[in-house]
């Protein structure tokens, strides 16, 4: 893996180094520059020993065609083939060198022949087009910034910021959207006019201007005509495929083993197709609510890993939280984003790469709300004066900081009841509704916000509901909020992160897969669960989905306490008059006396405050 950045329109050279040499907090340790006119491109090696990935940047033939790649091509060898048979010259190893070959050939459409995960920028100087592309579902990032007669870009934020045309300006839009959504949805940033390139889209500059599209879309169409023992066949078919390339490389593998379904799936594969004991990784918390750590011992042994355990306390929660500034370069609200980077860590001593389970919820239905969306509309059908009794009981209902307890999912679910399926589907797991940031909003957040806004690229009225919100969640939830979690956390950590469930061909089998395959009443990715029947025990296929949660709740009484009442003092509150001090107050005390839980509305607001002290100083 790679971090790339540069510009065309100007720039030079030491700008250039900078905007490169930012980069190696990614776990990078060599960088190269690449300089043509009034055109730049950088990239740094990640520190990661014995890649078999070559040199870049990469030239074509005649040296025309130059391209900077970030990610992995994995149907590489193939499309190498093909190139050498046609008459190519190809000097290196390195999935990324088949770029340059492939757009000589075909400029317009060579991104569909390409499987992977990736962002990549490629310069045709006999056209003097610079090219940008990102994968499909939006597993490596990439950002850019269009001026006048230039534009910049990179893997992250920080490099585009070393550039001396760009300003520091807080996109108050993408602020309004970040604390509902916990996450800033493309193409927006944190930072106004500095946008992020939407998964499988391109976006091409030359004289006559700038011009985005896209390469892909995933349509939903299932396939009627196949029995149940035939749909499981293919699955489990094509996983193993994924799983195997993935293997590939010359490198130690391991996994991230929670115990639930999805990566315990990946983890008894990797097993099967490893021809050495793999190792896994589990990272476990004090707090019983929030462990996982006894399930995934247990299947460890029973498939014969090497497997790792760590915990995460409080004490330990309050470094790392104090540089996730240096890690995330735009506030992100999810705070799983803690013990991944803890995880990533502890699997890096070990490791070189390691698979993940992202994306197997958004395909297979995987998440309660799938279930509580059909109830929601079961229950809004209810006489009102009904309902305000159902509110009533479950207002008088005892506060507690376990993980999904009782009280905070029925207080969650009753509270977007009247919303619409998709609106309440984004609120059920966001932290501010619209009527709270009302309260919370100072003089400099008067709005009007299009807070939804994101949501109306994705709705799909033609589908069965459970496919309309997985269609949200794959296109906002995963790429703005899982991905970039996983990405920052890995990388930092020098590690690389793959994810099987979202290989292309796993993606466009479960698109064709009947909804009623995927959920079937209460019982979530029930396809999943029936093919792995035979290759994981009953107690990981029946256990409830519980996520990756840490004990925010308690610990912001606790240790993280002074950490947060440093954050919202009411200076900082203050600042730009953005916020209003007595509602913040209003949040803190009643979840300190225990009268409320606002663990979500409290750290959303806390990573963007502590985001903007680093990166938006005064």
């Amino acid at each position: 893996m790679y971090g790339i950045t540069g510009f065309v329109g100007g720039g030079g050279r030491r700008t250039l180094q900078r905007m490169t040499r930012v980069l190696p907090h990614r776990g990078f340790e060599q960088s190269s520059f690449h300089l043509d006119g009034d055109l730049g491109l950088g990239v740094c090696r990640p520190a990661i020993m014995d890649l078999p990935e070559g040199s870049q940047p990469f030239f074509s033939e005649d040296g025309r065609v130059v391209a900077v790649f970030n990610g992995e091509i994995s149907n590489h060898r193939e499309l190498r083939e093909g190139l050498l048979q046609r008459g190519h010259r190809l000097n290196e190893t390195s999935d990324g060198e088949v770029l340059v070959h492939l757009y000589e050939e075909e400029p317009e459409s060579f991104l569909n022949r390409l499987d992977g995960i990736f962002s990549l920028a490629i310069w045709d100087a006999g056209r003097a087009r610079l090219l940008l592309a990102r994968d499909r579902l939006g597993v490596k990032p990439l950002h850019y910034w269009v001026g006048s007669g230039s534009l910049v870009f990179g893997s992250q934020i920080r490099a585009l910021l070393e550039h001396p045309s760009i300003p520091r300006q807080l996109d108050r839009q993408a602020l309004d959207q970040y604390l509902t959504f916990e996450s800033i949805p493309a193409p927006r940033t944190i930072l106004a006019g500095i946008h992020k390139l939407p998964p499988a889209h391109w976006l091409s500059w030359d004289d006559s201007g700038v011009r985005l599209g896209r390469y892909w879309d995933l349509e939903l169409r299932p396939m009627r005509g196949l029995d149940l023992r035939d749909w499981e066949e293919l699955l489990l078919a094509a996983l193993r495929g994924a799983v195997r390339r993935h293997l590939g490389a010359n490198l130690p593998v391991g996994t991230f083993l929670s115990g639930g379904l999805d990566s315990s799936t990946l983890t008894a594969l990797m097993v099967q197709e490893a021809a050495e004991p793999i190792r896994t990784f589990t990272m476990g918390f004090p707090e019983a609510s929030f462990d996982e750590s006894g399930p995934a011992r247990r299947l460890a042994r029973l498939l014969g890993t090497r497997h790792h355990e760590g915990v995460l306390s409080g004490r330990s929660c309050l470094e790392l939280v104090q540089d996730l500034p240096e890690v995330l370069d735009e506030p992100l609200g999810d705070a799983s984003i803690v013990p991944t980077w803890s995880l990533a860590r502890m699997a890096r001593r070990e490791v070189n790469v390691v698979l993940s389970g992202e994306g197997s919820d958004e395909l297979l239905a995987g998440y309660p709300t799938y279930p509580a969306a059909h109830l929601a509309e079961w229950l809004r059908r209810l006489p009102h004066p009904w309902l305000d009794q159902i509110r009533k009981w479950a207002a008088r209902l005892p506060v507690s900081t376990k993980n999904w307890s009782l009280d905070f999912r029925i207080k969650r679910f009753l509270g977007f009841l009247d919303e619409p399926a998709e609106r309440r589907h984004i609120l059920w797991a966001g932290s501010f509704s619209e009527g709270e940031k009302a309260s919370l909003y100072g003089p400099g957040m008067a709005g009007p916000w299009q807070t939804f806004e994101p949501l109306e690229a994705f709705l799909r009225p033609g589908l069965d509901l459970t496919s309309r919100l997985g269609m949200i969640d794959l296109n906002l939830y995963l790429p703005n909020d899982l991905l970039v979690k996983l990405d920052r956390a890995s990388m930092a950590a020098s590690l690389e992160a793959r994810v099987p469930f979202l290989d292309r061909e796993v993606v466009e089998l479960l698109a064709r897969v009947p909804t009623d395959l995927k959920l079937q009443g209460w019982t979530t990715k029930f396809l999943l669960k029936r093919a792995t029947r035979h290759l994981l025990p009953a107690e990981v296929r029946r256990r409830p989905k519980k996520g990756f949660g840490m004990p925010v709740a308690c610990w912001l009484k606790g240790p993280l306490r002074p950490w947060l009442e440093d954050l919202l003092s009411p200076r900082e509150l203050r600042r730009d008059d953005l916020f209003e001090p007595s509602e913040v107050r209003r949040l803190w005390d009643e979840h300190m006396t225990g009268r409320a839980d606002h663990r979500k509305s409290l750290w959303t607001l806390a990573m963007f405050l502590q985001w903007r002290r680093v990166w938006l100083p005064t």
